[in-house]
């Protein structure tokens, strides 16, 4: 197997999570008598230009099917997230009436919808065809394609760049990072700006989030190696930002590298000797990830058999699929947690791939009462709990898996 992005035969293993099935691959009941199909999830390390990566076994067209259950606006504290953004982004960089904001991976309008409402042309692209149809219900045009050069060709034909081109968690998703990133410099106008907003790989180290690695996520991104990716195809970064979401991301500015008109901001060198520091270029700082990994499933299982001996009744909180990564690699299934609530209608009535733990509505958690709760995507535990702080009048407890065992 060859690096995605610098072509180096890969041979330092990062983390083996074994097998699963993709992360959002939910079950009817009819399937749960079916065969299930699981993947090998093996992620390796660059040894030349440090991308971390997982092998692309399930490929991107069988992920984001028309049946894609995921959509951005389920989230109220990432809406909020994404409003903040766009107020940022018009005052910075003075979009208007006149400009083209254009969304890769623009899921069902959550974020376009705070452009739009500014009256700044907008334009979503999105694989995944019933979010899209979510988002073209806001008035959001939509194009449903995967984004690379071809497609980036053939909106230029049509007269179509960007004067700002972003895309949230989705530079992580594409299999092709060269022909993603190389699309990118086609469509963005010769003064146009790109942000990308990823989870850090810093952070996925140093707080132990391997339940974020998933079949959907193809590439774990450093700054210092995104940087290398994006002025291998003529585009340069002038500005970064550390953000808090999904436990610890980055935003990074682009432009085109022959655009004088935005200074380089010490962000950019600050951080570049931050990952250094970290010793991130050393291919021995992606050593001891497995280990990491194995401690929090041998006390995670322990505290599970633990409350069913004793006779205590388990259910989490979020059909995320960074808890269907946990779930799998821990080998946990529905005789162990009960049953998971999650907002989202779509993932409701419907069963979690290879565990089969029934996901259903916030009324079953007011019914049932169970005496803990699992927060699987602990990036939203200030919002869940909050949400949740009832279960406290009968005395539950709620649990955070990662970066280790804890209790709320």
């Amino acid at each position: 197997m060859q690096c995605r992005f610098c072509k180096t035969e890969l041979e330092h293993i990062f983390i083996d999570l074994i097998n699963s099935p993709a992360s959002n691959s939910f079950l009817t009941k009819e399937q749960l008598n079916e065969p299930e199909v699981f993947y090998p999830l093996k992620v390796y390390t660059c040894s030349k230009c440090f991308l971390v990566q997982v092998d692309e076994y399930k490929k991107s067209g069988a992920i984001f099917n028309s049946d894609y259950v995921y959509y951005s606006s389920f989230s109220t504290s990432w809406l909020e997230h994404s409003r903040r953004y766009v107020e940022m982004m018009t005052k910075r960089f003075h979009f208007n009436q006149h400009s083209q904001v254009i969304e890769i991976a623009s899921n069902d309008g959550y974020l376009l919808q705070y452009f739009k409402q500014k009256n700044i042309p907008v334009l979503g692209i999105e694989p995944t065809a019933n979010t899209a149809k979510a988002a073209e219900e806001k008035g959001i045009q939509s194009v449903v394609d995967f984004f690379g050069e071809q497609l980036a060709e053939k909106l230029i034909h049509k007269g179509i760049q960007a004067d700002l081109l972003l895309g949230n968690n989705v530079l992580a998703h594409v299999p092709d990072i060269n022909d993603f990133v190389a699309g990118m410099k086609i469509i963005l106008k010769p003064q146009g700006v790109i942000t990308m907003e990823f989870p850090h790989l810093m952070q996925l180290v140093g707080n132990n989030q391997f339940d974020t690695i998933y079949h959907e996520h193809f590439s774990y991104l450093s700054f210092h190696t995104v940087k290398q990716i994006f002025e291998a195809h003529g585009l340069e970064m002038f500005d970064v930002d550390e953000i808090p979401t999904h436990g610890g991301s980055l935003r990074i500015y682009a432009k085109h590298k022959e655009d004088n008109s935005k200074p380089i901001s010490d962000n950019v060198s600050v951080l570049l000797k931050k990952e250094a520091d970290k010793s991130m270029l050393d291919i021995n700082y992606y050593n001891d990830f497995q280990q990491k990994a194995l401690n929090v499933k041998l006390a995670f299982t322990k505290f599970l058999i633990e409350k069913k001996e004793a006779g205590k009744k388990v259910a989490a909180y979020g059909a995320a699929a960074k808890g269907n990564t946990l779930l799998n690699y821990c080998g946990i299934k529905n005789d162990l947690i009960d049953f998971v609530v999650d907002a989202n209608p779509y993932k409701q009535n419907k069963y979690l791939p290879a565990s089969h733990i029934p996901v259903v509505d916030e009324l079953h958690l007011k019914q049932e009462k169970p005496d803990y709760v699992i927060i699987f995507p602990w990036n939203l535990k200030a919002e869940i709990t909050a949400q949740l702080s009832y279960i406290k009048d009968w005395g539950a407890k709620f649990v955070i898996p990662i970066p280790e065992l804890s209790f709320m």
